[in-house]
């Protein structure tokens, strides 16, 4: 005989995120017919099979009503019974456009911590006063061109016997980030974000040497950089480094033998620098979303925006960008600015991207990945409304281009892409000297000179790809923790990974990938 099929608590089985939201998200698949008790007291019965991370209506929701989730639209309906699953069938993308902006809008500054509360790490202090969590040597193509014998340095000094760690223990590295960039391009706007990306990962704290080396005969060559720093009033980085040319070397085996030389020449002054006490108000945090999920925006994004929330109250920096994941919540971002001004700039930043994508025969709509939309995100507003919990809820203080530093700190938001490999490099360059990167589905990447912690969404991606994802956020879904203090957990990692306590995961694997967002120089 079967057994019965016994009904359970809504909140056993799935979550409500606001006392507003007509739908659920089921906590782990649920199958048809399944008898759910309500908190008022009522049941419904579902209609249809809800798989984990996704949603299904708490009552029934006419034809052309909203969808709530998170308090905010997330679509129409095109009539919804209680207890149906929501799909791309029953509820269409429609949400209300809002751009409401006071004009004497003003959000109070954090709740700073005392200095007393403020936990330290172990860093290295450099001479233009930024401060590291890393020390490595860096080589850096100036192009496409020059990037197959910049990672062949780079694998021969680490793998080769060249960089010794027992004998520099204060060097973390000899890496490279070749890329696809710097030559039949475009001139203008497209070249300078290609030398600022390069300029500011050779300036990048983590960084101590570097190696700059060029084909010769491309349009970001080295002249081409030395021109680039003189406009910005810079002279060089400010620690060694040795200008190449491959073919002023005689070509790829030239470049490569001179290569291992400097590098072999500048590992003991590079090894000079030493760690020290400083202020987790020095932590420059990126925060960013891949392989997202039904649970993200339940779990590991806003843990990690708790994380980030304590940062700011240390006086720390946090970078958000993917800029398309704001749109149907950048009015939620606009509001949240210091003041109107802020604000503005928020809206004109999404404003950008949108026409942008048009411009390339793309609308932000396609943006959910087919893994996104199989994890429970139907559409651009769900993933947005998660995705920007990864910032916290402390106030915007300012907006920054892609891969430039902000002028200030607190939380700060970048114009950048939703695709990771382009959008990391960025928030990078940007300044951040560690990265947390939250999943659902179990994205692996890292990063060349930046620490990237991984949080996972919920438990069974983080049990599987153990080796890969540092953190596990979905212990929120489960129910044995709380987010503030999976946040808290989270600000402790980033401290102790910051010092060097911990290797991240992507590290220990020496993911390094590395592309730039050129795009952003398109002019509209």
């Amino acid at each position: 005989m079967a057994a019965p099929n016994l009904g359970t608590s809504l909140r056993e089985l799935a979550i409500k995120v606001h006392p507003e939201d007509n739908v659920a998200v089921a906590k782990a698949a649920i199958e048809d017919g399944r008898s759910i008790h309500l908190e008022n007291g009522d049941a419904l019965s579902l209609r249809g099979r809800a798989p984990g991370g996704h949603r299904f209506a708490l009552s029934g929701i006419p034809s052309g009503q909203l969808v709530r989730q998170y308090g905010q639209p997330i679509g129409t309906s095109l009539g919804i019974a209680a207890g149906d699953v929501i799909t791309a069938e029953n509820m269409s993308n429609d949400v209300p456009v809002v751009r409401d902006l006071p004009e004497g809008l003003s959000n109070p500054s954090p709740e700073y911590f005392s200095e007393s509360e403020i936990p330290t790490f172990s860093g290295f202090r450099r001479l233009d006063g930024r401060v590291g969590t890393r020390n490595l040597i860096l080589i850096v193509p100036t192009s496409m061109c020059a990037s197959h014998e910049a990672q062949q340095i780079s694998n021969i000094c680490e793998y080769g016997g060249t960089f010794d760690r027992t004998k520099f223990p204060n060097i973390d590295g000899v890496v490279a980030i070749p890329h696809n960039k710097g030559c039949g391009c475009s001139d203008g706007n497209n070249i300078d974000v290609t030398l600022r990306t390069l300029a500011n990962y050779a300036a990048h704290p983590n960084v101590g040497g570097v190696v700059m080396i060029e084909l010769g005969c491309e349009k970001t060559n080295l002249s081409k950089m030395e021109e680039y720093l003189a406009r910005q009033g810079r002279e060089g980085f400010g620690k060694p480094i040795h200008w190449l040319g491959v073919q002023s070397e005689g070509g790829t085996e030239g470049a490569i033998r001179r290569g291992i030389e400097v590098v072999t020449e500048m590992l003991p002054s590079v090894d000079e620098a030493r760690r020290e006490e400083i202020s987790a108000a020095e932590i420059v945090l990126g925060v960013e979303c891949g392989g997202s999920d039904g649970f993200s925006g339940l779990s590991a994004n806003p843990a990690l925006g708790a994380a980030a929330d304590r940062l700011v109250r240390c006086g720390g920096t946090v970078i958000l960008s993917e800029v398309p994941e704001f749109c149907g919540a950048e009015h939620l971002l606009a509001h949240r600015a210091r003041d109107a001004e802020v604000g503005r700039a928020v809206y004109a930043m999404v404003d950008w991207y949108k026409k942008y994508s048009s411009t390339v025969g793309t609308i932000l709509g396609d943006n959910p990945s087919p893994g996104n939309v199989a994890g429970g995100l139907l559409n651009i507003t769900i993933k947005s409304l998660g995705a920007i919990a990864k910032g916290g809820t402390t106030r915007i203080e300012g907006v920054t281009e892609y891969s430039e530093p902000p002028s200030g700190r607190g939380l700060q938001l970048m114009q950048g892409p939703g695709y990771d490999q382009e959008s990391v490099p960025g928030l990078v360059a940007a300044g951040a000297n560690v990265v947390v990167f939250t999943t659902g589905r179990g994205t692996t990447i890292g990063n060349a000179i930046c620490p990237v912690i991984k949080l996972a969404s919920n438990t069974p991606i983080f049990e599987r790809m153990a080796n890969d994802i540092d953190l596990n956020a979905g212990t929120i879904i489960d129910g044995t923790e709380t987010i503030d203090e999976v946040g808290r957990r989270v600000f402790d990692r980033v401290v102790d990974v910051a010092g060097g306590g911990t290797l991240a995961r992507a590290e220990v694997h020496k993911h390094r990938e590395f592309q730039i967002w050129a795009e952003s120089s398109v002019s509209l």
